[in-house]
């Protein structure tokens, strides 16, 4: 009995091995690395172009007094600046330079008048919050630009002003370092271009549209 349980033992483990080695094998699959995708990243600098118009209110003062009159044009420049985000925040620094034909006409003091921009420019603080490629934000600052007047038989008037601005946009990431924007901004200059005693104020709405190149 003791030989009859000893061999089925010794038969036992001779073909455990054999029988393990014709089960089917597990295949192991590897599992695909987790796709992490990447967050748009608004720091750094750029320059860029912009072009657009605006339209605003002038009046003339004492002693060629007029009404409020409208005043309307192009305008075409450049852009330079920076962001730096953290987290959500974008914080900027823009400044840009544009070509102006605002202008407009009226009568003061019984004769014709004139008003003009010619160039106008800005120095501006941006707050974004970026939604990875899309940033709405909204700026002010510094706005400087040229006050140029003409009263028909007296003479002609200019002078640089140094004024204030504030308004929104909305900044969008193309393909590659460019992005797109449009914005708004209502600008400022006060007074300015005597003649004669007199002067003239231009108060201004601009929108405008430009593209940006990120270094």
């Amino acid at each position: 009995m003791k030989r009859v349980l000893l061999s089925g033992v010794a038969l036992a483990a001779l073909l455990g091995p054999a029988a393990a080695a014709d089960l089917p094998r597990r295949e192991v699959v590897a599992k695909a690395p987790a796709y992490i995708a990447t967050i748009y990243n608004w720091t750094g600098p750029y320059i860029g172009i912009n072009a657009g118009g605006g339209w605003g209110r002038s009046s003339f003062s004492a002693p060629f007094p007029s009404g409020t009159f409208d005043v309307s044009g192009g305008m075409l420049g450049g852009t330079l600046g920076y962001n730096w985000q953290a987290g959500a925040m974008v914080f900027g620094l823009e400044s840009d330079l544009d070509w102006s034909n605002l202008r407009g006409s009226t009568t003061c003091g019984g004769v014709a008048c004139d008003v003009r921009n010619s160039w106008l420019g800005t120095v501006r603080g941006r707050l974004g919050l970026a939604w990875d490629r899309v940033m709405p934000y909204v700026t002010g600052g510094l706005a400087i630009g040229d006050i140029r007047t003409n009263v028909a038989g007296i003479g002609s008037g200019s002078s640089t002003k140094t004024g204030w601005t504030l308004g929104a946009g909305l900044e969008f990431a193309l393909s590659g370092p460019w992005t797109a924007k449009v914005e708004y901004l209502y600008a400022d200059l006060g007074r300015g271009g005597g003649i004669a005693g007199t002067d003239a104020a231009l108060r201004t709405n601009i929108v405008r549209a430009g593209v940006n190149y990120r270094f």
